[in-house]
């Protein structure tokens, strides 16, 4: 449970008592490769956090998926549309790797916000947490090229370069394969 408390505390500080009651109502669960944690037009209020492994969040076209998010170690994993509005999720979430997480049901969690004050806060700062990172995520998408985003990936995220099937990165940055690879013998 030590991993379990440091990424709770990550979020926000808590007292220790906060914190096991918050630890109390995680399950460590193990999934294997590809293994879909979330689908598409489904609802799902379970919330994740990584302890080891890798996932990517995408959305499913009829030409193609469209990768939008990578998460690893310490990383929380939520469909939120279903997670906050209890309602069906845009998204899939795949497993890229075998993969251990730290599971918790929404209703539980719902519980203690109404009991624990600390946990309550720690939940805000959660979902503030996540707020940025999209926000990150959009402006990266909308303001830099793809040259300047696969940068900003090796300077940030170095370890998804030899994680992640290459066809996963250049749907994250939102260019083909091919343009892709002429980026890294360019940069190289």
């Amino acid at each position: 449970m030590k991993t379990l408390k440091k990424m709770i505390t990550n979020i926000a500080s808590i007292s220790d008592a906060s914190t096991e009651k918050l630890c109390s109502l995680f399950e460590e669960v193990h999934y294997p490769k590809s293994h879909l944690l979330f689908r598409q037009h489904e609802m799902d209020p379970t919330i994740y956090f990584i302890k080891s492994g890798i996932a990517r969040a995408y959305n499913r076209t009829e030409d193609c998926d469209v990768t939008f998010w990578f998460g690893t170690e310490g990383n929380a994993v939520a469909s939120y549309n279903s997670y906050i509005n209890q309602t069906p999720g845009y998204e899939s979430v795949e497993l890229l790797e075998d993969t251990v997480l730290y599971r918790l049901e929404h209703q539980h969690l719902a519980l203690l916000y109404d009991t624990d004050i600390e946990i309550a806060n720690w939940g805000r700062k959660l979902m503030e947490k996540e707020i940025i990172l999209v926000e990150e995520r959009l402006i990266s998408r909308l303001l830099l090229n793809a040259t300047d985003r696969y940068k900003n990936l090796m300077r940030d995220h170095p370890e998804l370069l030899q994680r992640i099937q290459l066809n996963y990165l250049a749907s994250y940055l939102g260019i083909t394969p091919v343009s892709l690879s002429r980026i890294r013998a360019e940069i190289r």
